[in-house]
């Protein structure tokens, strides 16, 4: 799979320099893959991957595109923890259907299907369109570092944040925004009739901003809205756009 760059963490402080920063509990990593974030003080996503358990080691799958920032902020907090962080050339496979030996199911959703890191070949599949299906949001287009709040991108039903593993960087944040309010906006899935470029507002049948429209794939979309502003007369540009009621 290309666009992916995979790390691997080593040290007898591994586990626990990971568990004190990421969204998601480490430890179950004896279950397989677990997808996680990086977070702000703030709250805010930085970058999401996944962790991988590899004998005496953790390998990190990461978005290209986020990986030089990451490892800087993982450097940085390393400090003293007897923790090694190394680039490697492990290549990430994708398919469908139940894992086969060697392979992991993905932790987000089932549609999803497997990823392996042994050198196999992975699958042509429409991932984008699994993906918009699923309502996974992806880095720089759902996923915005500094600006997106993890319980608005799905993190809680894509199985990427524990609420129960203690602290972590910008868990107080999240923990709030989970038990002391109620989300008023978030990602959702959409059914769009036409077609608007990503980063298009969806106005309501007043005329009112209720969102934006992100990724499109045939009649599926995925949208960040204004859950109160939500009604039956969306409109994104020329594309109606309208929320799915079995999601």
């Amino acid at each position: 799979m290309s666009g992916r760059k995979v790390f691997r963490i080593s040290g007898a402080d591994r586990e626990d320099f990971l568990q004190n920063l990421v969204t998601n509990n480490v430890a179950r990593l004896r279950d397989g893959l677990v997808w996680t974030a990086l977070l702000t003080p703030q709250g805010k996503y930085l970058a999401d991957f996944f962790l991988v358990p590899e004998g005496d080691a953790i390998l990190l799958d990461v978005a290209e595109g986020l990986a030089k920032g990451l490892m800087q902020r993982l450097r940085m907090y390393k400090l003293r923890a007897d923790v090694t962080i190394e680039e490697t050339d492990k290549i990430v496979a994708r398919g469908l259907g139940c894992a086969p030996d060697g392979a992991f199911p993905d932790p987000r959703d089932p549609s999803l299907g497997w990823r392996a890191y042994d050198g196999r070949e992975g699958e042509a599949v429409d991932w984008e369109a699994i993906r918009v299906a699923a309502g996974v949001p992806e880095s720089g287009v759902e996923l915005i570092p500094n600006d997106t709040y993890p319980l608005e991108a799905c993190f809680e039903r894509l199985n990427g944040v524990d609420f129960k593993k203690g602290c972590y960087v910008g868990q107080e944040v999240t923990a709030r925004m989970k038990h002391k309010a109620k989300l008023r906006k978030g990602l959702k899935r959409v059914h769009v009739t036409g077609e608007a470029p990503v980063g298009t507002e969806v106005l309501n049948g007043k005329g009112r901003v209720a969102g934006v429209l992100h990724s499109q794939n045939g009649a599926l979309g995925l949208a960040y809205l204004r859950l109160d502003r939500v009604d039956d007369c969306m409109r994104a540009g020329d594309a109606a756009v309208r929320l799915r009621e079995d999601r």
